[in-house]
């Protein structure tokens, strides 16, 4: 019999295991599962209503119509006679046909593909001397929900794609909704608006033929970006390792653009929003992300709902870098107003302000995560926007997006997206329309509803647009000067970079670029990388066998910034994953030992083991199995530990499997391949007992950089986690480290 094992593992589908046989026995519909929670229960007008936050959930032990009407059969169409054609006056048939036929609303034309969840956001109180926010108080606790997402694929796209990601944030205030909405990189393609459906049209798919699919390495996207240099410093941003982040979970989110705070005594500060994963800022390898997208497409929102539901609660800090509003919105000579900039942490700290903890997944992927409807314009007092020409553009672009998507103009009364204050809006009727309005004068100002809604002053929380004096100017189409600086920034993000990070930025350019048939296009981006960098221009040409050209701007250069680099820090290992590879021959209660240690830290450990079900379940010390060697692959976990022999399995034939490829003397093969792409993707590695043996017969030398063996789980588990702080074991990669020298 299996012993007992508290050890969370994530993944369970249901809040209760299900029986073999078909449950026949009337009940009620099972409770959400522990990690899930619904959205808080109020009124379609803010209003809270006492209500369990399932009450919207369905009820009631029997099937029945959306009247409530209840079914006997819903498995067989009215027809007549059993061999005659069915019969129009079905009205079950017609209302389930119909409502299915409508299940889907149009998906987002970009970040269609995301994910979600419920936490609460606390916060310090060290932002209360600039903004009069009331969430921003010290220890206001705000419930949220966050969306994060990918920009160019479909909802049926990988989440491991080279790409930006949303970031986007929906603060539930008790003064209205507040919506972050951002990025993981904190600048953008383009500096105005206006060519946003370029950018995107340019990103998609070729329109002939739809492909390729959620990804920007192709002839359009090259075409573009190339010919609007303005977007050279963004593309640099995604070439690198932040483009394809190992999870949610370690991504940081951007406000992108420039916003004002304003005080209690009316004064302001620029500020730029900054969301810091406390778990580090961690990516892929490019081999990794190729390997996810066919093994596991859904990598990222499966690994965001397994930590929660295994209580490894994401976490970010919201920080703030603040600066002076003088009327030339200008810092350091940049541009506060350039949404293609960012101001380097050495020259404005980031200051920390609030703690957001994700602890909730959501009940229903569409009622929420889908449905979920962000705005730049959703503000409260104390935050305002500024003159960032793509800011502007986006205040009316999500509005008519929602309006467009979610089948009218009462989205905010979706329970996902309403607000949790009071609403009074006088707006009244519309698609979708699910308050029952009292009253007869919707309108401002009236004396047949006592002239209520009331306008609210200061002294009461209102709203009011910060006074901005305008300068006398013309009524023209262009840029100021200051946005005319198209690789300054590019250029630091570059040479920011560790080696190994400016190699990873070669190898992306040269696989984008070399998916791009027109060499004209591969030429045009070849010389705007000569402005960026000499060497990383000679690298890149060298892969696509092209000329190297000359750089035709003089851009200046500037000291790196260190807070750009993912390596060289340390973080907390719990979250991680850990896999760990077990067999007849391992000693259980050593494995269950381990599991225990590693679950305490929080880390999440999986056995590995040849079959599943239990290992040793015959003699009553059985552990679990969560993965085999079939399911199995070195992309799930952050570090490997080998417990057993790793002989074949029964399975070990490429006609069942075809990683089982050529068999191996003593060694399941999809054992070696594991072993070594870990070693590859240089990933922390441990052995104890006959671990140590498939080590060697797999070619993993036992004193290789990052590969720990000892005697017990005792010897390796501490060095284990050590390794996991660095989240990689860098030394492991021979980075060429192409640099300006190369020129």
């Amino acid at each position: 019999m299996p012993v007992e094992d508290n050890t969370v593992i994530p993944g369970a589908p249901s809040s209760e295991p299900p029986t073999v046989d078909e449950p026949t026995t009337p009940r009620e519909p099972l409770p959400p599962k522990p990690d899930q929670q619904a959205p808080e229960a109020v009124s379609p007008t803010g209003s809270p209503t006492g209500a369990p936050l399932n009450s919207r959930a369905q009820s009631g032990q029997y099937l029945t119509t959306a009247q409530g009407l209840r079914l006997g059969d819903t498995d067989h169409s009215l027809r007549a006679g059993t061999r005659g054609p069915v019969l129009l006056q079905d009205h079950h048939l017609r209302e389930k046909i119909t409502h299915f036929d409508h299940e889907r609303i149009p998906e987002r034309v970009v970040h269609a593909r995301g994910a979600g969840a419920h936490g609460v956001f606390r916060s310090y109180g060290t932002a209360s001397k600039i903004t009069k926010a009331g969430f921003l108080a010290a220890d206001v606790e705000t419930p949220v929900f966050v969306r994060f997402s990918t920009v160019l694929g479909s909802r049926g796209s990988a989440d491991t794609v080279r790409d930006t990601r949303g970031f986007s944030t929906k603060f539930y205030t008790d003064e209205g909704t507040y919506d972050l909405v951002g990025n993981n990189i904190p600048v953008f393609f383009i500096q105005d608006g206006i060519k946003f459906p370029d950018i995107i049209h340019a990103g998609k798919p070729h329109p002939d033929r739809e492909i390729p699919q959620a990804q920007s390495a192709h002839d359009t996207f090259w075409d573009f970006v190339s010919l609007h240099t303005e977007a050279q410093a963004h593309t640099m941003w995604n070439m690198s390792d932040r483009g394809i982040p190992r999870s949610y979970r370690t991504m940081e989110g951007f406000g992108v653009h420039t916003f004002r705070l304003v005080a209690a005594d009316g004064s302001t500060t620029l500020v730029k929003f900054h969301w810091k994963p406390k778990q580090g800022v961690h990516s892929l390898v490019w081999e990794e992300a190729q390997i996810i997208n066919g093994m596991d497409p859904d990598f990222h929102r499966r690994d965001l709902a397994d930590a929660i539901e295994s209580g490894a609660y994401p976490q970010w800090e919201l920080g703030i870098q603040t600066f002076p509003d003088t009327e030339d919105q200008m810092f350091e000579g940049i541009d506060l107003l350039d949404p293609t900039k960012f101001i380097p942490e050495e020259f404005a700290p980031v200051q920390p302000i609030g703690l957001m903890t994700l602890n909730a997944n959501p009940t229903n992927f569409f009622a929420e995560t889908e449905q979920v409807a962000f705005h730049p314009g959703h503000l409260v007092p104390g935050i305002d926007v500024t003159n960032d020409p793509l800011l502007q553009v986006r205040l009316f672009s999500y509005l008519d997006t929602q309006i467009s998507r979610l089948g009218g103009p009462n989205f905010a009364q979706i329970p996902i997206n309403r607000p949790q204050a009071p609403v009074n809006d006088m707006l009244r009727d519309g698609m979708h329309q699910t308050a029952v309005h009292s009253g007869v004068a919707p309108y401002h100002p009236n004396s047949l509803d006592g002239g209520c809604p009331f306008m609210a002053g200061q002294d009461v929380g209102a709203f009011v647009d910060v006074p901005e004096a305008l300068a006398e100017s013309i009524k023209e189409r262009r840029n100021p000067a200051s946005f005319d600086d198209h690789f300054s920034q590019a250029r630091l993000f570059f040479r920011s970079m560790t080696p190994v990070e400016q190699d990873h930025i070669v190898q992306a350019y040269t696989f984008e670029l070399g998916k791009c048939y027109e060499s004209n296009v591969r030429e045009r981006q070849l010389m705007a990388l000569a402005n960026i960098d000499a060497g990383l221009c000679a690298a890149v040409a060298r892969g696509l066998g092209m000329p190297v050209p000359g750089a035709t701007v003089q851009v200046p250069d500037s000291e790196p910034s260190a807070a750009l680099s993912q390596v060289g820090g340390t973080w907390p290992a719990a979250g991680r994953v850990v896999g760990i590879i077990a067999d007849d021959s391992s000693d259980l209660s050593q494995v269950a030992a381990a599991r225990e240690a590693l679950d305490a830290e929080g880390i999440t450990p999986l056995v590995v083991a040849p079959v599943g079900g239990f290992l040793g379940a015959e003699d009553g010390a059985a552990v679990a199995v969560q993965r085999t060697y079939l399911t199995a692959r070195s992309t799930e976990f952050d570090a490997v530990i080998v417990a057993g022999s790793g002989a074949p399995a029964p399975d070990a034939a490429a006609g069942r499997d075809a990683k089982a490829g050529a068999p191996s003397p003593g060694l399941d093969p999809r054992v070696v391949l594991l072993l070594t792409e870990a070693f590859r993707h240089a990933k922390a590695i441990a052995a104890w007992g006959t671990g140590a043996t498939a080590l060697e017969a797999a070619g993993i030398p036992a004193d290789g950089t990052g590969v720990v063996v000892g005697d017990a789980p005792d010897a390796v588990l501490t060095p284990v986690q050590e390794l996991l702080a660095a989240h990689r074991v860098w030394e492991r990669f021979p980075a060429a480290g192409p640099s300006s020298s190369e020129a």
